[in-house]
């Protein structure tokens, strides 16, 4: 696994053993980055289930501004904190540990706010309470980039909001963005 393309494009990151991270891969991660385009630069970014922390890594490499990770993992948490120390680029990046969906329930109240945000839950995982929780959120500005397997249907987005969903095999992207 690399980051694709920008300041520290080709760079290879690491992937903690076993089975309990699925990263993001290039070819996917390269095609999220080709549909957000511009939307990146200078962004503030969350990344939820963050794993290996690749498509924060891959935003911020590409112009973002800063980004948060979240997992409850503690190896995860481990292996993202190798990869930005590796890259030098600790500074532009919060690791937290911890939920996801609870992570994102308590920015519903807060001042925080976010350009884009990543979610790559488990593919077994129910999707409905991340999505609700994630699409009626006030906390995001641009976008909302669920990752899930391409088998599974994503709950309806709000009128207020635009869905796009493609599909890279046995892996989907649903991209919700706002007006």
């Amino acid at each position: 696994m690399r980051v694709i393309a920008g300041r520290v494009g080709g760079r290879r990151l690491k992937s903690p053993s076993g089975r309990g991270v699925r990263p993001t891969s290039d070819r996917v991660r390269e095609a999220i980055f080709s549909v957000l385009g511009d939307a990146v630069v200078d962004a503030r970014v969350l990344d939820l289930y963050a794993g290996t922390g690749a498509l924060a890594i891959e935003a911020l490499s590409r112009g973002a501004r800063h980004a948060v990770c979240v997992d409850r993992s503690a190896a995860a948490r481990e292996t993202i904190e190798h990869n930005v120390r590796g890259l030098g680029i600790e500074e532009d990046v919060s690791v937290i540990g911890g939920d996801a969906l609870r992570y994102a329930r308590r920015l519903s109240g807060g001042e925080e706010a976010f350009d884009l945000v990543f979610c790559d839950p488990p593919y077994t995982a129910p999707l409905e309470p991340i999505v609700s929780e994630l699409v009626h959120g006030s906390w995001w500005r641009t976008a909302f980039v669920l990752e899930h397997a391409a088998a599974r249907d994503v709950p309806a987005a709000p009128v207020d909001l635009s869905a796009d969903t493609r599909r890279y095999g046995d892996t989907a992207v649903t991209f919700f963005r706002r007006p």
